[in-house]
């Protein structure tokens, strides 16, 4: 449901907001802003939505939840026109375009917010109409700064109004509240039933995804699970050889057959083990986005937690930051480890240091494995052995047992221009050969670890 013109001006008027202080503007997502304003001892929150289907401005009666990182409209309203003071607010003419006048200091500033459903847009300018910035950039439209915007003259002027009515909206209180109350349960992209419905739809393909995973696993499982058998025949062989070093080199090959499909198993259940738990994080994020009923809030997990497949939590910490791929803390050293190629440039990108230490299995695919450094400190040879054994663990390599890697510093990586994600070249690289240890990623295993 749109507003229409009437409709409008009845918030305006409820509103009052001649006269009020900019106390904050908050940018909640990359198309939602709520101005806290104060006026004669009372505080509100007005919600500037350019959502389509929810694109509006009202009241709002519920916590405001903050953006984790500043978005670049919300800094530049800060800069401009908190503190300032509203000196004028009105609709112009019909056109569904509110003209917001702010003084603050000597400067005058002009707020239009264009409440259009396919062309949204709040714009920002001098008393003189030119653009200081908007929140959509438009550049074929001319809506980017230093353009000139005067919809009094292009837009409102000439067009006769179109007959329409105030229409009768259920609920208590004023028609702010009544609007805020059927924008949060019902209308559009911001309102809690399709917030959920998205929610589900990410959950579900997840689960969906991590079933398939799983089933893929169990089959594999299946196919390792009576290695047992080739060290019954190896000792069968080896019980009635006599002289025949052909039998006990035969014998040999069964031996090392079962500890190859011993390893494969014991890697295989880890991974079906590391899928179910996922399972259960995704199941228990699903129930918590379900019972959340602040759609603000709602929308904020879904743009932020599920997309980084992260423990989503109501209130989140600032000190609080997600990660890509695995952690593990193992005594006051983190060893972070990519799962695949995004998750390998992301960690090198964004989350890692150069002094801290990078490994890789030597000639197979596998994950960046990083250690990172603690100032002053050399990394224990048990904490490489760790990260090595992931690194092995890891790769292609794995069903081996064992394997070689290279390690360096971060700082000594390369891209490859032009190259496949991830894809870095060494230099001062170190060698070094891991033996699988079954007893230490028993270990790892649990000390990984949501964030830093």
């Amino acid at each position: 449901m749109s507003l229409n013109w009437k409709e409008i001006n009845l918030i305006l008027d409820e509103l009052n907001l001649e006269g009020a202080q900019i106390q904050s503007a908050v940018q909640s997502a990359f198309d939602v802003i709520i101005l806290r304003i104060h006026k004669k001892g009372e505080t509100k929150q007005i919600l500037i939505s350019l959502s389509s289907g929810a694109c509006r401005i009202n009241e709002i009666f519920r916590a405001v939840p903050k953006s984790d990182k500043p978005l670049r409209f919300a800094q530049f309203l800060s800069s401009k026109i908190v503190n300032g003071w509203i000196t004028e607010v009105c609709q112009l003419g019909d056109n569904r375009i509110v003209r917001i006048t702010v003084k603050r200091h000597e400067l005058t500033y002009r707020i239009y917010i264009r409440l259009w459903s396919n062309a949204a847009n709040i714009i920002v300018t001098d008393e003189n109409g030119i653009i200081l910035d908007v929140m959509r950039r438009q550049p074929k439209k001319g809506e980017i700064t230093g353009k000139n915007y005067s919809p009094e003259n292009t837009e409102a002027g000439g067009k006769q109004k179109r007959e329409f009515e105030i229409r009768e909206i259920e609920g208590e209180g004023s028609f702010n509240k009544k609007i805020d109350d059927y924008y949060s349960a019902q209308g559009g992209s911001l309102s809690l039933e399709n917030l959920r419905e998205q929610a589900r739809k990410n959950c579900e393909g997840s689960l969906g995804r991590i079933a398939a995973a799983l089933e893929r696993l169990r089959e594999k499982e299946k196919t390792f699970s009576n290695a047992e058998r080739l060290k019954i025949k190896g000792d069968e062989i080896l019980s009635n050889i006599g002289n025949d070093s052909n039998a006990a080199k035969t014998a040999q090959g069964f031996y090392e057959q079962y500890k190859k499909e011993k390893n494969a198993l014991a890697g295989i259940q880890r991974e079906i083990a590391a899928g179910e738990r996922e399972q259960n994080e995704v199941t228990e994020k699903l129930e918590r986005l379900l019972s959340e009923t602040n759609p603000l809030i709602l929308a904020k997990l879904l743009k932020s937690g599920i997309a980084q497949g992260v423990q989503i939590k109501t209130q989140v910490s600032k000190k609080e930051k997600t990660r890509p791929g695995l952690t593990f803390k193992r005594g006051e050293y983190y060893i972070m480890v990519g799962r695949d190629a995004n998750e390998n440039d992301e960690l090198l990108r964004r989350h890692v240091k150069g002094n801290d230490l990078w490994l890789h299995a030597r000639d197979y695919h596998g994950s960046h494995v990083f250690i990172r450094q603690r100032t002053g400190k050399t990394v224990p040879l048990d904490i490489l052995l760790d990260a090595g054994n992931l690194a092995i663990f890891y790769s292609k390599g794995r069903n081996n047992g064992a394997g070689d890697l290279f390690y360096t510093q971060v700082k000594y990586l390369r891209r490859v221009k032009d190259g496949p994600k991830g894809l870095v070249i060494p230099t001062q690289e170190k060698n070094l050969h891991v033996k699988l240890d079954e007893e230490r990623l028993r270990s790892l295993e649990g000390s990984k670890v949501s964030y830093q």
